[in-house]
């Protein structure tokens, strides 16, 4: 199952507050940049984030999921509905996300 252009447009309608976020397609999900550098995607209409320390220090529940088969697991953001937590989850967790490879 892929991801609806509906779901990605409500991520980022929450996450509007943040400068430089970013999407790129790929195989009918989207990986989601903050300035740069990847922090997550949506799979089949789930954001699923990197499992960093600092997001898993910031989460309330933590719940990990596959985003397809045969991938490691990230954490499931349950609280999408909450532009504030989002802003703070994507903040909190920059500094520890890696570097972006450039081709």
């Amino acid at each position: 199952m892929s991801s609806s252009r509906e779901y990605l447009q409500f991520i980022l309608e929450q996450l509007s507050e943040l400068k430089e976020i970013t999407y790129r397609s790929m195989m009918g999900e989207f990986i989601i940049y903050y300035r740069g550098k990847i922090v997550g995607g949506i799979y089949d209409d789930r954001l699923l984030i990197k499992p960093v320390k600092s997001a898993i220090l910031y989460m309330k529940v933590i719940k990990y999921e596959l985003p397809y088969e045969g991938a490691k697991e990230m954490l499931l953001v349950d609280e999408v509905d909450n532009k504030e937590f989002l802003t703070g989850l994507f903040n909190a967790m920059y500094d520890e996300l890696p570097k972006a490879k450039h081709k």
